[in-house]
């Protein structure tokens, strides 16, 4: 499956507006532990490595850099072969042990309590993070690539509708990177993976 999400920064009010004849789908925490290297090979790249509740995965970019994209679209593997295949690992040990002779350590580990909603197509989440941010995130989920730039306007039409287009905001490992390894989040800047703020 191909994730299309935006995120956005909500005012007061905006939450309500966007929950009304929305149907609530569930509420969860989990634990993410995020991987890299040392001159943040990955990260730089757009490729995020994690473990979500022990499990890995791997987001992959589908497309171009932050500086000239409106929403966010990645594939997203949670096979660990596969995994091994697109970071191009020798596949000859356990996936962990690979993971560490690429020199890849976790660099953030964050714990999200998130509540989802279904409106129309869309999933709506609204996250709250153990380093003292919250964001909402708007999320089409598809199958086929060349639906990719109908699901991108989709997202935005339904941002335009409910006001909060103009409020693009960060995702949650961005903004725990801005705050704790400035080294690292210049370096995602220098590769276009951020964009600088306005």
């Amino acid at each position: 499956m191909i994730e299309i999400e935006k995120n956005f920064d909500l005012h007061p009010g905006d939450k309500e507006r966007l929950i009304e004849g929305a149907k609530f789908l569930n509420k969860k925490t989990f634990t993410d532990v995020y991987y890299d290297t040392e001159d943040f090979r990955l990260t730089a790249k757009d490729y995020w490595l994690r473990q979500r509740d022990g499990k890995w995965e791997l987001k992959v970019p589908l497309n171009g850099t932050a500086a000239n994209r409106e929403t966010d679209q990645y594939r997203e593997l949670e096979d660990q072969k596969e995994i091994a295949r697109e970071l191009e690992l020798p596949g000859n040990a356990p996936f962990q042990k690979e993971i560490q002779n690429i020199g890849a350590r976790p660099f953030a580990t964050i714990v999200t309590n998130r509540k989802r909603y279904q409106k129309g197509d869309f999933h709506l989440d609204f996250d709250e993070m153990d380093f003292g941010f919250s964001t909402f995130e708007a999320e089409l989920m598809i199958e086929n690539e060349k639906d990719i730039p109908a699901a991108e306007q989709k997202i935005m039409d339904f941002a335009r509708e409910y006001g909060i287009a103009s409020t693009p905001g960060a995702g949650k490992v961005i903004v725990f990177i801005e705050r704790n390894n400035l080294a690292h989040y210049n370096a995602l800047l220098k590769s276009g993976v951020v964009r600088e703020h306005a």
